[in-house]
């Protein structure tokens, strides 16, 4: 089993997302999972590794997101060194995979 820090995780979360169907479903179940705090630091980053993948500048950004060069440069990390998860969602949602 895969860990999550020092804890193993619990894959029920995992699972239960992927019976996810729609984008509405999906905004509503991490509405009530996370605060609006959480949700908002997972779109930035999201959108900062978005926006690496696509070859933009830091500068450019942080002007653009507000996302301070400590988050740009870990989501950055992720995106060199991390699972991969980052690189082949990007190309799944760029239709270059199925």
């Amino acid at each position: 089993m895969l860990k999550i820090g020092k804890k193993q995780k619990n894959g029920q979360l995992y699972k239960a997302i992927l019976q996810l169907r729609t984008e509405e479903e999906c905004y509503a179940f991490f509405q009530d999972l996370c605060t609006i705090s959480e949700l908002r630091s997972m779109e930035q980053r999201f959108e900062v590794a978005s926006l690496l993948d696509d070859g933009m500048i830091y500068n450019d950004i942080l002007e653009r997101t507000g996302a301070s060069s400590a988050t740009i440069s870990r989501v950055n990390r992720s995106l060199n060194y991390g699972t991969g998860a980052y690189t082949q969602l990007f190309a799944r949602m760029k239709g270059k995979m199925p």
